[in-house]
């Protein structure tokens, strides 16, 4: 969220120009604790809270945050432009990335494994993450792992641009990060929730119609008090973030728009 929350508080401040924005980016797991002493009004995060966060920021203040959706994702499965490789199925995913493997596949450490032939059949995975401090690597975790943990050998990036980067320059590389890091370098496979299914691309149409299995909702989290109002320069500040311009900032840095039907539910929850 570090470059959205950037480009919606540079539009923000010309229309307010005595309003000063700070904004640090070291991960969603650093949003809980901001928010739970006081050092930010606004909590970015990639994933949702888990319980254990919810449950310190309640036992600190007596409620809990609440998340206001700002955007949509598809965490994109990424490998080189040169790759051959189009689809992937999510059991193909947790064998590529986990030492756990829940999902029941098998082990895969080579191009071949996954129906590739030719010069890349015996070509060796090159894997590409994010550290464990990011809402990216929480909720790939989570669903395309499915709790599952990651093998060794992913080299841990400290950003989504990083990962991009890397496999840029490394034609059997494969990482994730989300769509809006997108580059002609590298190319988003289509992902099946099974076997030889339909791998379908992470679109805005398959994210909004839940047929792309690594859709998500981007948030910010604020600190409301039950039937109280925010304060009134966070309440302007996301109800700009909600607006059809705030918006189009979202389109601008390559991600995907609240629908105007989602938007309505997020400013409700600011009242």
């Amino acid at each position: 969220l570090i470059n959205l929350m950037q480009l919606w508080a540079e539009a923000f401040k010309k229309a307010y120009p005595n309003v000063n924005i700070q904004i640090e980016a070291k991960g969603s797991s650093t949003a809980p604790p901001a928010l739970m002493e006081g050092t930010a009004q606004l909590g970015p995060m990639s994933r949702k809270m888990k319980d254990s966060e919810l449950e310190a920021v309640e036992k600190k203040h007596g409620f809990k945050p609440t998340a206001i959706g700002v955007a949509l994702d598809s965490l994109a499965v990424y490998v080189h432009k040169d790759s051959p490789v189009e689809a992937l199925s999510l059991t193909q995913v947790d064998g590529i990335f986990s030492s756990t493997r829940k999902m029941g596949g098998t082990n895969i450490a080579t191009w071949g494994q996954v129906g590739v032939g030719g010069a890349w059949q015996n070509l060796p995975i090159s894997l590409y993450g994010r550290n464990s401090a990011s809402g990216t690597y929480g909720y790939f975790k989570k669903v395309a792992l499915s709790k599952g943990d990651f093998k060794n050998s992913v080299k841990e990036q400290p950003g989504s641009a990083a990962v991009v980067n890397g496999i840029t320059s490394d034609r059997s590389g494969v990482g994730y990060s989300g769509i809006g890091y997108i580059t002609s370098g590298v190319k988003a496979v289509g992902i099946s929730t099974q076997e030889g299914g339909t791998g379908f691309v992470p679109s805005y149409e398959n994210v909004l119609s839940g047929k792309y299995p690594l859709g998500r909702m981007l948030y910010v989290y604020v600190l409301k008090k039950p039937n109280e109002p925010l304060p009134p320069v966070v309440t302007q500040f996301l109800t700009y973030v909600l607006s059809k311009k705030g918006q189009e900032v979202v389109v601008k840095d390559g991600y995907l728009p609240l629908t105007a039907g989602l938007a309505d539910k997020q400013k409700k929850l600011l009242e």
